[in-house]
């Protein structure tokens, strides 16, 4: 058995559309590439059936399928991928290291794609009904459910931009939030009060999340005087925020304040020689389109500085 090899040009944390079309990108740049996937190689798009707005794809694609598609085209163009969790980077020297549980491999350059994760509820029903009634993303999902009415769980901006979004489809649209205001800006807030598709159940929290093979009703609890409520809907939307992936950079690369990787000029993060792509700096946008479009202007990056280094 060969030994692993641990030094490379560049070494890409993550596997999602950002992750992969890095090492796309990397490896036709003719650049030795590692790509260490994390524990769920594909991301978020894993657990995501219907795919409609990705492009080149007229009659959509279920999520793991792209996934599987963009990990056969990195590996084809000469990525090598582990499928292992990185739980340790050290970016304070020039040669970066980037640890797994059982190796340290080195690089001249890093590409960090590992993503965020949207914020659960925390009920059994939402794991289980989760791509089948239970989304995260409007912008994603949407146009799945016209005509029905939608449930929107949450208070910030987030929720009244996807409650908002949703009414172009719903019939009606309830936004559920467990306080008795919103903690949305006011132009935010006023955009989704004004709308007559918008019902609003304050000071409620979701109980349960119930269903047969697809989601059906959320029971909800009033929290002043106890009452249950039960809402029958064609989807449920939680946006109650997301967390970046980004643990591992902490006291190694500038992070804002929710632990998003703060980009200095395109994709360069505060140490010179790592990059960024996809939802672990992205809290706009959080597409797979996007997050593969990041990854590739990320490994242009990495590809120059590479050749500037020489």
């Amino acid at each position: 058995m060969s030994e692993q090899k641990t030094k490379h040009d560049i070494i890409v944390i993550g596997a999602g559309p950002a992750g992969y079309t890095a090492g796309i990108y990397s490896s036709r740049a003719r650049r030795d590439t590692l790509l260490i996937s994390g524990i769920l190689p594909g991301g978020q798009l894993m657990n995501t059936t219907d795919v409609e707005n990705y492009p080149g794809f007229d009659e959509g694609i279920m999520g793991p399928d792209l996934m599987i598609i963009m990990r056969k085209q990195a590996e084809k163009m000469g990525t090598k991928i582990i499928d292992d969790e990185v739980v340790s980077v050290d970016f304070k020297s020039k040669l970066l290291k980037v640890s797994t549980a059982s190796s340290t491999f080195e690089a001249n350059s890093v590409i960090v794609c590992t993503g965020a994760n949207p914020r659960k509820i925390g009920l059994d029903g939402e794991q289980a009904f989760a791509g089948k009634g239970v989304s995260y993303c409007a912008t994603c999902d949407g146009a799945f459910f016209k005509n029905q009415e939608l449930i929107v769980v949450g208070g910030g901006d987030s929720a009244m931009e996807e409650a908002t979004f949703l009414t172009k489809f719903a019939s009606t649209v309830h936004i559920v939030h467990r306080r008795d205001e919103f903690r949305a800006s006011k132009i935010m807030q006023e955009r989704a009060l004004s709308n007559e598709k918008i019902k609003v159940h304050f000071n409620c929290t979701v109980e349960d999340i119930q269903g047969d093979q697809k989601f059906q009703k959320v029971i909800l609890k009033n929290v002043k005087n106890d009452e249950k409520i039960t809402l029958e809907a064609g989807g449920l939307f939680v946006a109650i925020g997301h967390e970046p992936n980004s643990k591992i950079l902490e006291d190694q690369v500038e992070l804002d304040e929710n632990g998003y990787v703060v980009l200095k000029n395109n994709t360069e993060t505060s140490i010179p020689g790592v990059f960024c792509a996809g939802d672990v700096h992205d809290h706009r946008y959080r597409q797979a389109v996007t997050a593969a479009g990041f990854g590739c202007m990320a490994a242009i990056d990495a590809d120059k500085y590479l050749a500037e280094q020489k």
